[in-house]
């Protein structure tokens, strides 16, 4: 996985997971979904980095 794909995918659900939590506190149910969409979002774009890896080897 590239550096800089990794540190984008981190990213997106490092700030999924800070809008989630600020969403839950203030009681905004739109804020906690977007947060949760980022957090997926990274989470795709890790998976599909790592699988580009595997089929690297």
């Amino acid at each position: 996985m590239s550096g800089e794909q990794k540190a984008e995918a981190k990213g997106e659900q490092a700030k999924g997971k800070l809008k989630e939590a600020a969403g839950r506190l203030t009681g905004n149910e739109r804020l906690t979904a977007e947060g949760r969409a980022e957090q997926a979002k990274g989470d795709a774009r890790e998976a599909k980095e790592k699988a580009k890896d595997a089929f690297k080897h």
